[in-house]
């Protein structure tokens, strides 16, 4: 629905904001009759002109009572419309809390049922009420929803009166090429489904552009096509309005009899669609053609028309708002004892309720405490019984877990002898294996003192090969697995107190802590004594020990 298009911009005419927005208004509603039709789609409707919308304090009260019905049977998707056609109807009164309460109300019902066309609607006549409100950018925001509600149905004509909205947000800002860029869109979208009515209506905004820009030569080709098209509708009542612009154009381009012509045209169509506010304008419109025409007596005479009129319709309108507030203020009125009589009804009946049910609770609790006390003894005896059961199986229970502690105990100590005396086996095997290595390495030194040359570069080639086995690391990574296992995070605790530990002093500091002597420990490592006591002069110094403190003491209570 483009209710822009009924508000464009007439440079040279004043008119008061309540008639604007009824002009706007009489777009959404064709007749009386329809406009308590829920099933009429709103956006669709046409409206030939302001004296068809006579009573809008009964029309709001017609469309109130049908919303009850509608609520009575649960019907809440006719609901939501008549909701909508009050909002508009306040809306365009110029009530706008309540306009946009009921809007808003509305909307939510549209979501709830996912009805995209009313909601998108709905939706158009929110940008318009933002805008009305001077809040550009909600207006955009309900336009943009709107817009891709009717892409996701393809309605085209939906979604033209949404691009007829947003042209009028940027012409109003003056930003004339987005305003041109959305009214053709609009335009594209009415033709593509075949919407005559529509589409005169946008060349009429596009006209009005081109006007305001003071390019008559365009806006007079615009307005023409607006005209054909209505002419081929036969829509007289946007036809007043084009009739008009075409004076207009023609009064401004100095063609002042030509436009003559048109106003008095759209005087005599006005005068029979009977619409004051069109009249009115006519008038004002021909006195201005008399003016330039230098014939001034005629000029006053029209103009005091056009005042006479505009006077008229002041005073119908403001009396239409009184009746209106009247009428809301007493609907509310009525609504408001409608909920306290329901509220008070609904309060005997939960008086009534409750009266009943304290009663039965009464005689409930009566025979509740009578079986409470048998089922107290009962429940004892079970109880004590059921306490000794549970006493004898915690019991048993206790005992069953003892056992298997026990022989977790009993299993964890055998493994632990089991892996003592495999690392032991292990560790005199590698001392027999360095030993005999040692020997053959010494008996081979002897050999080399010989004079037999032949025979020294093989002598000398096997012992750098038994030298390469005693400093071989292959097997540690086995050993300390197997230690780990005995002596349980040594190493994590020995880190924890030196970091800077090299894999060589963790090595000596394990089979320290075997207990093993000396000699043992430096055949393994394949080293001399005075070599060991030098790593473990080291070693002290690493482990930041004090002098006088036994070094395989420290290491035998980490």
């Amino acid at each position: 629905m483009d209710l822009s298009i009924l508000n464009k911009n007439r440079k040279n005419r004043t008119y008061p904001t309540g008639i604007l927005l009824l002009v706007s208004f009489l777009i959404c509603f064709c007749t009386y009759g329809q406009t308590l039709n829920p099933a009429q789609d709103l956006s669709e409707t046409e409206f030939s002109g302001i004296h068809n919308l006579t009573n809008p304090d009964s029309l709001l009260v017609a469309m109130k009572e049908h919303y009850n019905h509608a609520i009575q049977n649960n019907q809440e998707l006719d609901a939501a419309k008549y909701l909508q056609q009050i909002g508009q109807l306040l809306f365009v009164s110029g009530q706008y809390p309540q306009a946009l309460d009921y809007l808003l109300r509305a909307e939510k019902l549209f979501r709830s049922h996912n009805e995209k066309k009313m909601l998108a609607a709905n939706l158009g006549i929110l940008g318009e009420f933002y805008y009305r409100s001077r809040q550009p950018n909600m207006a955009r925001k309900q336009y943009d929803e709107a817009l891709k509600l009717y892409d996701d149905i393809k309605y085209e004509s939906g979604k033209a009166g949404i691009y007829g909205g947003i042209g009028h947000l940027y012409e109003k800002t003056q930003l004339y090429d987005s305003a041109f860029y959305f009214q053709r869109k609009a335009l594209a979208s009415y033709e593509r489904d075949r919407h005559m009515d529509g589409a005169a209506k946008i060349y009429e905004n596009i006209g009005s552009i081109y006007e305001d820009l003071e390019n008559y030569d365009s806006a007079y080709f615009y307005f023409n096509k607006a005209y054909i098209l209505n002419d081929r509708q036969r829509n007289d009542a946007a036809q007043i309005e084009v009739v008009n612009n075409l004076g207009d154009v023609l009064r401004k381009t100095g063609r002042f009899r030509e436009g003559l012509v048109y106003s008095r045209k759209s005087l005599e169509m006005a005068r029979n669609k009977g619409d004051l506010y069109q009249q009115s304008g006519a008038f004002n419109d021909i006195a201005k053609s008399y003016n330039l025409l230098n014939k001034n007596d005629s000029a006053f005479y029209y103009l005091a028309l056009s005042r006479s009129y505009l006077n008229d319709i002041y005073s119908e309108e403001s009396n239409k708002q009184l009746a209106l507030l009247q009428t809301l203020y007493e609907i509310e009125n009525k609504d408001n004892e409608i909920e306290k009589l329901t509220q008070a009804r609904k309060a005997d009946t939960l008086i009534a309720i409750a009266t009943g049910v304290t009663v039965i609770l009464i005689v409930l609790v009566a025979i509740l405490i009578i079986s409470r006390q048998r089922l107290k003894i009962k429940n004892e005896q079970n109880l004590r019984a059921q306490s000794q059961r549970v006493y004898e199986t915690q019991s048993q229970l206790m005992e069953a877990d003892l056992k298997n502690k026990q022989l977790e105990e009993e299993n964890l100590r055998q493994q632990l002898e089991t892996k003592t005396k495999e690392l032991s086996s292990y560790t005199l095997h590698v001392i027999r294996k360095n030993q005999q290595l040692e020997d053959l390495r010494a008996k081979l030194v002897e050999m080399l003192r010989d004079d037999k040359r032949d025979q020294r570069k093989q002598i000398r080639q096997l012992s750098e090969q038994i030298n390469e086995g005693l400093q071989d690391d292959r097997h540690w990574e086995e050993f300390r697995g197997i230690f780990e296992q005995v002596h349980q995070a040594f190493f994590e605790r020995l880190q924890q107190r030196a970091d800077s530990l090299t894999a060589n002093d963790l090595r000596l500091i394990a089979l320290m802590k075997m207990n093993l002597t000396s000699t043992d420990i430096a055949t393994l490592l394949g080293i001399s004594q005075d070599s060991l006591r030098v790593i473990r002069h080291r070693l002290r110094k690493k482990l930041n020990l004090p002098a006088g403190d036994n070094l395989s003491t420290f290491i035998q209570s980490i």
